[in-house]
């Protein structure tokens, strides 16, 4: 009786625990769960190895009296009860327990119709899991966040037999499959289950030592975190011991994570603090030392718009800071490997501030400031919430706003072209935004949407495509490629001859990356970081803050300048934002509030396309490879669609 009395003190102190705590403590039992809900079918998995974590209650609710919710015995040590939990407790310890039980799953919990006594036994030595006979209840799809993943974890199931991994958000199973190089719905073989199996158990024994059972996140959650940092070939090999290193090296990050806090968005620079009279007499070297500093660029100035960018605000630093910052471009990084690499090298070379100018380079900026707390590195993307780095961006949708109030005025056929790239965060909050502005001058017209990503327009001439529907007013690229001289950018008139530019958004990376600079020089960088101790930071400026602009071409009629530069000055004094109002999707109504105003949050995470675009956003699958990489990563549909 030494277990029994061992397990039942344990069953009381949960009893006693739950009832401070005012929590119910009953066993749950599935047919009360199961009277108010709608059943889609009963699918017989057979015998399956059950996760002992995952069983949660009984199928009746006469069972439930004899345990506690955690399922230790509760009853006096005199009943019959008593004595058959001891003998199967000394059956269990002689030869072990091999009759399997029979159990429902809902939900991904596990409640027992016969074999109770043995679960409880078997818990109160810790087994990992029990042979069962289960049958899986399928409530009916619903849409609420808990339904949409428990139908995403039946497509995983039916692609892996696996029942032990769970997460609390949507599109993590797709997620995982990324990481360990499947498709959404491959069947894995025996040799990927025994691997994954092995991974996800010291992973897990590693997190729960370190405390990761008292975070409000899944074990399955937290591997996730842990995979965007180090690639699964990576934990392939790894020893119990590194991995736990590498969790401690990184717990900021699930802190991060289970307090739940949304990240602090900066969408001004700090004021410049001013500099007292003795330090103005100061020469550059007695008043600070040289900081070094380092670009990661995918590609180089000469083959890339987006890397031509960045490059002229690295060669405006010169001039900015009077040889007080030096600065060296690391080029062509290719994948996170090399940005790895590439990162590393820049430190090793002495760079002690480090910008890696593309959304792909997230993970590997990650990887490194694991390792690196002492260098400052900043990613150029958008909705990424990571404690180790600092993440910035433009609200280039206020650009984009006005260059779409300038194409509903001067539209003839009311159909206006739009070519975007990658189907990222940010970009269909711009693609929007220059309907909104179309929408405010023109209700009329139509934006037409072509994906230049997509292998279907590989060899497409977009915009002889979109003149062809009628489009005689184009949004393309924001800027041009040096070796490749094209009037094609910006919003431009075709016509049938030449294209006549009439605006482009301007980004002033120069001007962005000095405020910054200047952040770390005056002490704004630490004070920022002592009181958003608790958030990631965000830099998400805009024109208010002179990083965002646009240029106007002489082919603009001067009453319509008027009005563009009137709307440009609300915007940058904050008394008129693009996404105010009443919001009309192509799927129905957005905000049906005049006053209402989008917050940061919803802007960057549009998913949804207004009601005068004829269009669609398209997923991962049905892009280049090469773009597959950055939706994946920044994507707003990373998923492939379902079948």
């Amino acid at each position: 009786m030494e277990h029994y009395r061992a397990a039942q003190k344990a069953g009381k102190k949960d009893l006693q625990t739950r009832t401070s705590q005012k929590l119910p403590v009953e066993m749950p039992a599935l047919d009360t769960i199961l009277e108010h809900v709608d059943i889609s079918g009963e699918v017989p998995l057979g015998l399956v190895d059950i996760p002992t974590e995952l069983i949660v209650g009984t199928k009746t609710c006469g069972r439930a009296s004899s345990f506690a919710p955690n399922f230790m015995p509760i009853l006096g040590e005199s009943t019959e009860f008593a004595a058959k939990w001891s003998s199967l407790c000394d059956a269990h310890l002689k030869e072990g327990i091999r009759d399997p039980i029979v159990a429902y799953e809902y939900m991904n919990h596990y409640y027992i119709q016969e074999g109770n006594k043995r679960v409880s036994v078997l818990k109160y030595f810790d087994a990992i899991s029990i042979p069962g006979y289960v049958t899986r209840i399928i409530p009916a799809r619903e849409d609420t966040p808990e339904s949409r993943i428990y139908y995403e974890f039946l497509d995983f199931y039916n692609a892996t037999n696996i029942n032990y991994l769970f997460f609390s958000k949507e599109g993590s199973y797709a997620h995982l499959a990324f990481h360990l190089g499947h498709r959404r719905y491959e069947r894995w073989s025996m040799d990927d289950r025994i691997l994954f199996r092995s991974c996800y158990n010291r992973f897990a024994d590693a997190f729960k030592e370190l405390g990761g059972d008292k975070l409000n996140m899944t074990t399955g959650d937290a591997l996730l975190i842990y995979l965007d940092l180090f690639d699964y070939s990576q934990l392939v090999d790894e020893t119990p011991s590194a991995i736990k290193e590498n969790l401690r090296k990184m717990w900021a990050e699930f802190e991060l994570k289970n307090a739940q806090e949304k990240p602090s968005v900066k969408f001004d620079p700090a004021p410049e603090q001013k500099k007292n009279i003795l330090t103005k007499f100061l020469t550059a070297s007695e008043e600070e030392d040289v900081t070094h500093i380092a670009f990661i660029n995918k590609k180089t100035p000469e083959t890339s718009s987006w890397t031509y960018a960045h490059e002229l605000g690295r060669l405006y630093l010169k001039d900015a800071f009077h040889g007080r910052v030096r600065t060296k471009a690391y080029d062509n990084i290719s994948d996170t490997e090399d940005a790895v690499a590439a990162i590393e090298q820049a430190i090793a070379d002495g760079n002690e501030m480090i910008f890696t100018t593309s959304p792909e380079f997230l993970s590997a900026s990650l990887r490194v400031a694991v390792n690196h707390p002492e260098i400052k590195i900043l990613n150029c993307s958008l909705n990424a919430s990571h404690k180790y780095i600092r993440t910035y961006y433009g609200r280039m949708y206020e650009a984009k706003f006005l260059i779409g109030v300038l194409a509903g005025v001067m539209t003839d056929t009311n159909k206006i072209g739009y070519i975007a790239d990658y189907p990222i965060f940010g970009m269909t909050a711009n693609i929007n935004a220059f309907a909104l502005g179309v929408k405010m001058v023109n209700p009329k017209a139509k934006i037409y949407l072509e994906w230049s990503t997509l292998k279907e327009n590989e060899h497409i001439d977009l915009t002889a495509k979109l003149y062809s529907l009628g489009a005689t007013y184009i949004s393309h690229q924001d800027m041009i490629i040096p070796r490749k001289i094209s009037r094609q950018f910006g919003l431009f008139r075709v016509n049938g001859e030449t294209p006549v530019n009439l605006a482009f958004p301007a980004w002033n990376w120069g001007k962005y990356y000095e405020r910054i600079i200047r952040n770390v020089q005056n002490g704004i960088w630490n004070t920022e970081e002592k009181s958003d101790a608790n958030k990631a930071l965000h830099y998400w400026w805009g024109m208010s803050a002179d990083v965002i602009d646009v240029i106007w071409s002489s082919a603009v009629p001067d009453e319509t300048r008027h009005l563009l530069d009137t709307l440009r000055n609300a915007i940058r004094n904050y008394d008129f934002n693009p996404f105010d109002g009443i919001l009309h999707a192509q799927q129905g109504l957005i905000s049906k509030d005049a006053n209402h105003t989008l917050t940061p949050r919803e802007i960057i995470s549009i998913d949804w396309l207004l009601d005068n675009i004829i269009g669609r956003i398209p997923t991962a699958n049905e892009l280049r490879e090469d773009a597959q990489n950055v939706v994946r990563q920044e994507g707003i549909r990373k998923e492939e669609p379902t079948t």
